[in-house]
């Protein structure tokens, strides 16, 4: 594994014991429906399964991008000649407008909707949920992402501090935890939080259409998909879709299989 790769590990890991210990502590939602070790193998299953993939396919596509998008000249930043500060700048706050239509998109197309259902299904919501993704959404999410970074002119390690943010935002964004009311509203102005996410995981269609924001909460307010709370209590809301709460659905297998079934 190279440099940025271990970086951005080393990020994850750090962001994920400090989750979970505060998941253990002061959880905010009541006692899973489905038991916690069954829950995490399927999520982490997932994570080390699309981790393999990408390993076995595209790779670090993202950084290869870049490392070719700065070499040949292209892209916005390159043709501008921005200063490296302004250009990173830049870059996050492009990439995490273009993570906000995909996860949109994810919502409407049918086919896209197939695969992006498997993080939807779990009917909890903790740290783990922010990795429960199949892995070929990962892959083409990586392939939309390097189009971008070539189309921006992305310095490289730009793309390793975005790439350690959104998943440092996502395992925050995903913890069964609870911030005070006062804390919360000044944050969401800013940047997406775990009761504004939460929102989001709802078993009502339309909160789960809202609130699409991985990092930068400006997003769903500029394009009208936010969400304010849910239509119930959100510590004692539904979380997950309806038509997939047996346990079959819930296994590792089950959510592989899903985005090919009839339903």
């Amino acid at each position: 594994m190279d440099q940025s790769g271990l970086f951005r590990l080393g990020i994850f890991a750090a962001i994920l014991a400090v989750m979970a210990l505060w998941e253990a502590v002061a959880p905010y939602r009541p006692k899973e429906a489905v038991r916690r070790p069954m829950r995490w193998l399927t999520n982490f299953g997932l994570l080390l399964l699309s981790a393999a993939l990408a390993r076995f396919t595209i790779g670090a596509a993202m950084i290869a991008a870049a490392i070719w998008a700065q070499a040949n000249g292209w892209g916005i930043n390159n043709l501008l000649g921005m200063p490296a500060l302004l250009s990173g700048l830049v870059t996050i706050i492009v990439l995490d407008c273009a993570i906000y239509w995909q996860h949109r998109l994810t919502h409407i197309v049918p086919v896209f909707w197939r695969f992006h259902r498997v993080h939807h299904c779990d009917t909890e919501f903790d740290v783990s949920t922010a990795v429960r993704f199949h892995p070929v959404e990962i892959v083409a999410s990586a392939l939309y992402k390097s189009t971008f970074v070539v189309l921006i002119g992305a310095d490289p390690w730009a793309v390793v501090v975005y790439e350690s943010m959104l998943s440092g935002f996502a395992l925050f964004n995903h913890g069964n935890v609870h911030l005070p009311k006062s804390l919360d509203r000044a944050l969401r102005r800013v940047v997406v939080t775990p009761d504004m996410h939460r929102v989001h995981h709802s078993s009502l269609m339309k909160e789960t259409n809202s609130n699409y924001g991985n990092i930068l909460s400006i997003w769903d307010r500029l394009f009208v998909s936010y969400i304010d709370h849910t239509k119930v209590n959100d510590h004692d809301m539904q979380i997950g879709l309806k038509e997939f709460r047996d346990m079959d659905s819930q296994s590792l297998l089950g959510v592989l299989w899903m985005p090919f079934r009839r339903r």
